[in-house]
């Protein structure tokens, strides 16, 4: 494990001049997780953390070893010591793992609320326990991690942690009904794979989510795309540098509000929101024009199926898509004078190499301080609190 180096806790920010809702942070599940939560014949092959002869901590499921992988959570260490190694518990900043941690260290950066995402263990879209072996252990496993996101990273500083959850994803009925549910629980947010036929799962394109979908629209449950959710990266070749993978993170989101939006998806379901998460910005104008364009154009051949909804495809990207940004000087303008201010926010991305904690309110202030005031707290709250039916303390 060698010598660790910790950079000494930050100071507040000089000046908290806005409040922040961060609508796309990251949790490390912590040891304890799911204990107690699964039933008593299952309880026994639940996920648990082991520790190899060399010191090395993992989680170990159904046989499979699933390691915390460092990038996932550097916040707190000197850049020159980030590495993908996997990382131990005691090798990472306590606000990873420890809510009462994170809540201190949102405070140091001016965030009120956040909307947080599962680890490798679960699968940002609950992926792992959907292609579990056993599927009666796989769905207790996604109730079990709905259960302790709800009552302790969620329930332990109320109006902090807005109730993102993960579902089963080998049954629409059964997602359906366990959207339905959470919603009484108080859940607002479902976690779901970007693109599903990248998980071998049928595509949004056959029909085969509308259950869960209708049950997300008569919620009011915002789906939340994360990129990397379908464990799949557009590459092009066999062995990139691993700068290349986070370079494309925009791709993915380009690709998958194309899917979404070609699907029809957005027609049967009118009130759908969709949250793209750590995808940026500057992809938006470009799909926008250009599947306007290929309606016009390509779409009026025999080949095509035909757009069934009276809105261009700009406008249902405008009406029922919400994009996040956590650093865009160059196209947050272009995107912001096409459609106006209420559909973007921000993103903190704590823990992850790509956070801007704890400079988030210095940053803020650089890329929006010239905004007008309006046009700021709807990017940095409004938007969020409003999309998530969340006011924040």
């Amino acid at each position: 494990m060698g010598d660790l180096s910790w950079v000494t806790d930050p100071p507040p920010a000089p000046a908290i001049r806005y409040r922040i809702v961060s609508v796309d942070d990251h949790l490390i599940e912590p040891p304890d997780t799911f204990e107690g939560r699964l039933p008593a014949g299952l309880a026994d092959r639940a996920p648990r953390l082991v520790t190899d002869p060399d010191g090395r901590q993992a989680w170990e499921y159904e046989g499979r070893r699933y390691p915390n992988i460092g990038l996932n959570a550097v916040v707190g260490r000197p850049r020159d010591e980030w590495s993908m190694d996997a990382a131990n518990f005691d090798e990472m900043r306590r606000g990873c793992w420890d809510v009462h941690a994170r809540i201190a260290d949102m405070d140091l950066a001016g965030i009120a609320a956040s909307v947080c995402f599962p680890s490798l263990i679960a699968g940002f879209s609950g992926s792992v326990f959907s292609q579990s072996s056993d599927g009666e252990l796989g769905l207790a496993c996604v109730r079990a991690w709905n259960d302790w996101h709800l009552d302790v990273w969620a329930g332990t500083h109320p109006g902090r942690i807005i109730p993102t959850q993960i579902t089963w994803l080998r049954e629409p009925e059964v997602a359906a009904a366990e959207v339905r549910a959470n919603a009484v629980r108080g859940f607002r947010a479902l976690s779901f794979a970007e693109m599903p036929a990248r998980l071998g799962l049928p595509s949004l394109h056959t029909g085969h989510w509308d259950p869960m979908l209708r049950a997300c629209e008569e919620t009011d449950t915002v789906v939340c795309l994360h990129t990397g959710s379908s464990s799949w990266v557009p590459l092009p070749c066999d062995d990139p540098p691993f700068e290349l993978l986070p370079t494309l993170f925009s791709m993915n989101a380009y690709l998958t509000a194309a899917d979404w939006l070609w699907s029809g998806v957005c027609t049967r379901f009118p009130r759908l929101r969709l949250a793209l998460s750590e995808g940026g910005l500057g992809w938006v104008n470009m799909l926008a024009d250009r599947a306007d364009y290929v309606l016009d154009h390509s779409a009026s051949g025999t080949e095509s199926r035909g757009w069934r909804d009276a809105r261009r495809p700009s406008e249902v990207l405008a009406e029922q898509f919400w994009f996040c940004s956590i650093d865009d000087p160059s196209s947050l303008g272009a995107v912001l004078d096409r459609f106006g201010p209420d559909h973007v926010m921000l993103e903190v991305d704590y823990p992850h190499a790509d956070s801007t904690w704890p400079d988030t309110q210095a940053l803020v202030h650089e890329r929006l301080g010239h905004l007008p005031d309006e046009v700021v707290s709807k990017l940095t709250h409004a938007n969020a609190e409003e999309l998530f039916r969340w006011p924040t303390p």
